[in-house]
Formats: C-alpha cells, sequence, structure tokens
C-alpha cells in the first residue's frame, strides 16, 4: 500500500544541532548590570539577576523559589538545596554576601512572608513571576548592555558561573555537580567544549 504524500516523513529541523545555546554573561558585563540596578534603585531586579547567577538554576526553577529557601527565620541563608523541576533532582549553591544583601533588601521592600514566592507575579493569574516574564527582563538587560538578544537569553544566567568556574579550574566535575547533570557528558554539550578536551580534562582530575 502506497504512503500518501501527507504522511511522508521529514526529518527535524533541529536534528544534531544544539539548539538554544546561549552565550554566558562575561564579568564586565555582570558588573556594569548590577551597578546599573543599584544606582537606579532596581532592587527586585537587583535580586533577580544575582540569584540567577549564584544559583545556577533553570528559569523554571529560579522563579519558584520561596523565601524560606533562601531566609530561614530571619538570618539569609549561604547555601541552599532546590529540587530542580526536570530532574528531580538536588542540587546545592552557594549565596555570595552581594547576593544576600539583594535579597534581604528585596524581601523587606516587598514586605515577604517565609511561605511567599521570591518574586511574586504582578500579573493576577500567576503566583509567581513566570519564565516568559523573567525572559522579558533578561531581554532589557541585555539591550541596556548593548548587545545583541539573539545571543542571550535565560540560559545564559545559568551558565555564566559555571563558565567561569570552569574556565578557571577546568574541573568538569566541580561544574557537573553545580549545574546538577547526572551525566559528564550534559556537562560537556552546555559549555560548549570538545569532547576530547573534556576526556583528557577528566582523566587529569580523576584520583
Amino acid at each position: 500500500m502506497e504512503t500518501s504524500g501527507s504522511a511522508v516523513q521529514h526529518a527535524p529541523w533541529n536534528k544534531g544541532k544544539i539548539v538554544g545555546q546561549k552565550a554566558p554573561f562575561k564579568l564586565k558585563d555582570i558588573w556594569a548590570l548590577r551597578v546599573r540596578l543599584q544606582l537606579e534603585g532596581r532592587v527586585r531586579e537587583l535580586a533577580l539577576f544575582n540569584l540567577g547567577i549564584d544559583s545556577k538554576l533553570r528559569g523554571c526553577d529560579l522563579v519558584t523559589l520561596k523565601v524560606r529557601d533562601v531566609r530561614h527565620g530571619d538570618q539569609m541563608a549561604t547555601r541552599a538545596i532546590v529540587m530542580q523541576h526536570k530532574t528531580q533532582r538536588p542540587v546545592q549553591f552557594e549565596i555570595t554576601a552581594g547576593t544576600r544583601d539583594a535579597l534581604q533588601n528585596w524581601i523587606k521592600q516587598a514586605s515577604l512572608k517565609s511561605d511567599d514566592f521570591l518574586f511574586p507575579s504582578r500579573l493576577h493569574e500567576s503566583p509567581h513571576l513566570g519564565t516568559r516574564q523573567y525572559a522579558r527582563i533578561l531581554g532589557h538587560w541585555v539591550d541596556e548592555l548593548g548587545l545583541d538578544r539573539a545571543d542571550y537569553g535565560t540560559h545564559s544566567i545559568r551558565r555564566t558561573k559555571a563558565t567561569l568556574i570552569y574556565r578557571r579550574t577546568k574541573n568538569l566535575r566541580a561544574v557537573q555537580l553545580l549545574l546538577g547533570h547526572a551525566k559528564l557528558e550534559s556537562t560537556v554539550r552546555y559549555l560548549g567544549i570538545e569532547v576530547d578536551d573534556a576526556l583528557e580534562i577528566s582523566e587529569q582530575t580523576e584520583i
């Protein structure tokens, strides 16, 4: 029986390609944006940006964080553990001093309680900032830095600290743990490094 023309199978347009690979931010861009947000008193955005960099979380995990995830009582946590939505694997991250200050200022300004979402939505239909809203905010940051929006996305925030750590240490295992990847190969693809280089580095860091 012949197959009709409408049933012809076409190869996916993205077969064999890494889709959505976005550039990490450079150190000069990170500090330029932080200074701008501080000078302009954009408290929520500074807290969002700093926590995004520190946590290395996917957007869907970052926007659903609650106050209790980063503050215990009146004290800001120096570390946090979050269960990732995509993998259902826990990931731990450090909350640096600058980020703790930014979060404390935002929590105080917004009068947030322990069970509140850390970044409430300003839209009635959503209790917390949505991933699309987060992406729009990031797009404005990219514009303010004079960068090309096509090169950056929410994964740029997730990749930034991991990329900086990898460049300084060449320790793939550490970056794998920080990103919460189950497989080293996922970390290799995420960082966009050559597989041969990754294997060589991995062998050198074996104990």
